[in-house]
């Protein structure tokens, strides 16, 4: 057949109808002419085809799946629907890390060894021997998926349809007896809710990804981040120097270093505590401004249980005490200094001070907490 129409819009519309007629010579070739003309495709191109290229994912062939899936991903990027696209690529991600999770047992079955490296090509004929195709696709071509994924998964959207609208009963009765206000709980959700529910579109995928890093020995650490980004969420901050207390929300925030400049922005920058506060083109590439500044540490980051929380550790790392994510500051133990900006470049991320807390409620969290001390961890 000859195709009809050029360009990228053309390419989306051959290979959706060859797929759809499980056309395997016809959709081989538009398969071809699609990464052939992605580069030069228009932004209508893009925003068309995104979704109706995620419609069809199931029906693709498990090794041009993924390809067309980072496709999906890159059309995002530039403009396409993130919603829209989600179900398809999420979907077939979910699949990929089955079969990664089947792989690594079936390899630990005949013999285990080291996990093969995958190539730009398919698994070899003795790697689908030991493992079964499907299996073996989905070991090989997980980094693709991640890829993909990780571009949607920058829209606060597609998170929250990725929690399914999970059920935080009990929060508000939690957090007003924690001592908050009605601010304090919102509209968002509990992140001990979102992470400890393997029900959960996120849980479950998390606990895939978990299976696969304990067998591969690899991490998948875009998409393990991605997973646990937190929007919405009530944070308690202790800064146990001056024993006060602060009510804030955070959203989109992909890493400690981010979450550690924003304090310092929100904390001292805001004059409620001592110390070095961040310049504003420090914060703005925190925020949403691309690029990276160079800035410096503020604060020690620990845990109630004294532990320590590493910058290079997610928002998810901190633990919650009563309902409530509670995080306490100390003075720095040591000079430290890096890059500020976003894990995630295409991810907004926001840190909001909603209230200083009163003396009294302050004083009930302290009471929650470890006194100082070496840190652990």
């Amino acid at each position: 057949m000859i195709f009809s129409k050029a360009g990228f819009g053309g390419a989306v519309a051959d290979f959706e109808a060859a797929v759809v007629a499980q056309d395997a010579k016809r959709s081989g070739k538009a398969f071809i002419r699609l990464q052939e003309t992605f580069g030069r495709a228009k932004e209508t191109e893009l925003f068309a085809g995104g979704p109706r290229l995620a419609a069809v994912l199931e029906q693709v062939p498990p090794s041009p799946r993924a390809v067309v899936a980072v496709l999906v991903g890159a059309c995002v990027e530039r403009g396409a629907d993130a919603e829209r696209c989600a179900p398809g690529v999420l979907t077939g991600l979910r699949a990929a890390l089955e079969g990664a999770v089947a792989f690594g047992e079936a390899w630990a079955a005949t013999g285990g060894g080291a996990f093969p490296v995958p190539d730009d090509g398919e698994p070899g004929e003795k790697i689908v021997e030991r493992t079964g195709f499907e299996a073996a696709v989905g070991w090989w071509t997980l980094s693709q998926w991640e890829m993909a994924a990780v571009a949607l998964l920058n829209h606060r959207a597609v998170r929250a349809a990725l929690d399914g609208g999970a059920v935080r009963a009990g929060l508000d009765e939690k957090a007003a007896g924690a001592g908050l206000d009605e601010r304090a709980v919102g509209a968002g959700l509990d992140g001990a809710t979102v992470h400890g529910q393997a029900g959960s579109g996120r849980g479950e995928l998390l606990r895939l990804l978990t299976a696969v890093a304990q067998a591969s020995g690899q991490e998948l650490r875009c998409l393990s981040y991605a997973l646990q980004v937190l929007d919405d969420e009530p944070l308690v901050v202790l800064h146990r120097p001056t024993a006060t207390g602060y009510l804030l929300r955070l959203s989109g925030i992909g890493d400690n270093f981010q979450l550690h400049t924003l304090l310092a922005d929100a904390l001292i920058g805001g004059g409620h505590v001592a110390g070095r506060a961040p310049s504003p083109q420090e914060v703005a590439v925190c925020r949403e401004t691309p690029g990276q500044v160079e800035t410096a540490g503020s604060f020690e980051l620990v845990a109630p249980d004294g532990g320590r929380l590493w910058n290079e550790g997610t928002p998810a790392d901190i633990p919650v005490v009563d309902g409530v994510r509670l995080l306490v500051l100390d003075e720095p133990s040591y000079a430290r200094s890096w890059p500020a900006g976003r894990f995630f470049p295409g991810m907004r991320g926001d840190l909001i001070l909603e209230r200083a807390l009163e003396p009294e409620e302050t004083e009930r969290w302290l009471a929650r907490v470890s006194p100082a001390g070496e840190l652990t961890g």
